[in-house]
């Protein structure tokens, strides 16, 4: 159920969302029924379930950060794309992900942690 929460939060999730809390109702909701769908899980695990999926995301959001962007700071054109175990994500999307992990006020939030 732990992978299947991590797939539903990388593929349906956009990466241009700064935080879980701002997300709509419905994107968390319709994670919580691709779920209900695939488990039995009773009402009282709604609250855990998208507990993981924003653990999940925000994982994804780092890792992708750590390993694709990071490292190519200087290499303009490997950042281009997103990599192609990642072949899902939109080409906006990624655009607007590399130039939020590029900015001025996430460079300096970096340094600071």
């Amino acid at each position: 159920m732990q992978s299947y929460i991590g797939v539903l939060a990388r593929t349906r999730v956009p990466l241009v969302d700064k935080k879980w809390t701002q997300l709509p109702k419905d994107l968390k909701e319709q994670i919580w029924e691709a779920i209900e769908m695939a488990y039995v899980v009773g009402q009282g695990g709604k609250k855990m379930v998208l507990s993981y999926a924003a653990k999940k995301w925000k994982d994804f959001k780092s890792t992708l950060t750590r390993q694709f962007i990071l490292p190519f700071i200087n290499d303009k054109e490997k950042l281009k794309e997103p990599h192609q175990l990642y072949n899902f994500i939109e080409k906006s999307q990624w655009d607007t992900f590399v130039a939020s992990m590029l900015s001025v006020e996430f460079k300096a939030m970096h340094s600071e942690q």
